[in-house]
């Protein structure tokens, strides 16, 4: 059974960091690139990032360009994200999603919220 969860979020002044995580199961996670989403309240989920299989190659919405970074530990079957400099229009549940086949498979998320 595919399962996803995330974990790492919390509340963080404005300009503040974390690293989310998301650990994955129930597929062979080596195979199959990584997406980031995040949704706040009332609001479409929104993809932030990807990765490919080995890592090699990432891709981020404009808006976390330069402050964010996908990564992934295949031997963990983690996929993260670091996230810097925060900024309060990034508060949301943040998600891991599998493209793809297991796309409709969601875990609970995590909750960030950066108060000013």
């Amino acid at each position: 059974q595919v399962q996803l969860v995330e974990s790492g979020g919390g509340v963080v002044q404005p300009g503040g960091s974390l690293r989310l995580s998301c650990a994955a199961s129930g597929f062979t996670f080596r195979n199959y690139a990584m997406h980031w989403y995040r949704q706040a309240p009332g609001k479409e989920r929104e993809l932030v990032a990807t990765i490919t299989r080995g890592g090699a190659i990432t891709t981020y919405v404009a808006s976390v360009q330069g402050r964010f970074t996908i990564s992934r530990d295949n031997d963990k079957n983690t996929l993260y994200l670091q996230m810097n400099t925060l900024k309060t229009e990034d508060t949301a549940v943040y998600y891991c999603n599998v493209p793809g086949a297991y796309s409709a498979y969601w875990g609970q998320g995590t909750q960030v919220t950066v108060s000013s």
